[in-house]
C-alpha cells in the first residue's frame, strides 16, 4: 500500500469506529430510560411538553399524585421540602396532577396557583391526568404494574435510577415521615 492508500484506509476506519461509538452511546442512553418514563406530557397550566425520559434520565423518582382541592393538600410543603433537600443529591419529585378522586380545580390556572403561589412549588408539577385504571397516563400504567394503584391523592411512589418501584407510599404517609425521608436516601 501507498501512503495515500494507508491514509484512506485509517481515516475509514476511524469514521466507522467513531459512527459505531456514536450508535452505542445512543442506544445505550436512550436503554437507561424506563417504557413509562419515555413519553412527553404538558406541565401544569402550560402548552411546554416535558420530556420525562430526559427529566429523570438517571435518577431516582418520588412521583406524586396530587389534587388542589384534597385534605392533603398540604403536603405540597412537604414535598417541596424534599425537593429543595435532594434535587442536588439527584432525586426528581414529579407531580401530577389528576381529578380521578373529583378533587382537581377544573380551572388549571387556579390548580397552578395553588400549588405555585399558595405552596411554593418549584418541582415538575404535570397537567391534569388520570392515574388510575385503564385510563392512566402512561407513567401511572407502569407504576401501576409494579405496585398498588392510587386509592386517593397523594400516593407517593419511589421509582430508583431504572424505572423500578422501590416503595409506595399511601396518602396518610407525611414527606417529613422518617420512614420516606431513609427510602429517598437509600435509593441516592
Amino acid at each position: 500500500m501507498v501512503y495515500s492508500d494507508v491514509y484512506r484506509f485509517n481515516r475509514h476506519f476511524l469514521c466507522a469506529v467513531i459512527v459505531s461509538f456514536c450508535a452505542i452511546f445512543s442506544a445505550s442512553s436512550h436503554a437507561v430510560c424506563a417504557d413509562m418514563f419515555d413519553h412527553k406530557m404538558r406541565q401544569l397550566h402550560s402548552q411546554n411538553q416535558i420530556d420525562i425520559c430526559q427529566l429523570v434520565d438517571q435518577k431516582p423518582v418520588l412521583v406524586i399524585n396530587t389534587a388542589s382541592h384534597c385534605g392533603f393538600t398540604r403536603q405540597f410543603k412537604g414535598l417541596e421540602k424534599l425537593h429543595q433537600k435532594y434535587s442536588s443529591s439527584g432525586l426528581v419529585v414529579l407531580g401530577f396532577a389528576s381529578d380521578d378522586f373529583n378533587q382537581e380545580d377544573k380551572d388549571e390556572s387556579k390548580a397552578a396557583d395553588i400549588c405555585y403561589v399558595n405552596y411554593g412549588v418549584t418541582f415538575t408539577m404535570l397537567a391534569p391526568s388520570s392515574v388510575k385504571g385503564k385510563q392512566a397516563n402512561p407513567v401511572f400504567q407502569g407504576l401501576n404494574q409494579q405496585a398498588k394503584s392510587p386509592s386517593w391523592n397523594f400516593n407517593k411512589y419511589l421509582v430508583d435510577k431504572q424505572g423500578n418501584v422501590v416503595k409506595h407510599f399511601g396518602s396518610r404517609v407525611s414527606p417529613e415521615s422518617k420512614e420516606l425521608m431513609q427510602a429517598i436516601e437509600s435509593v441516592l
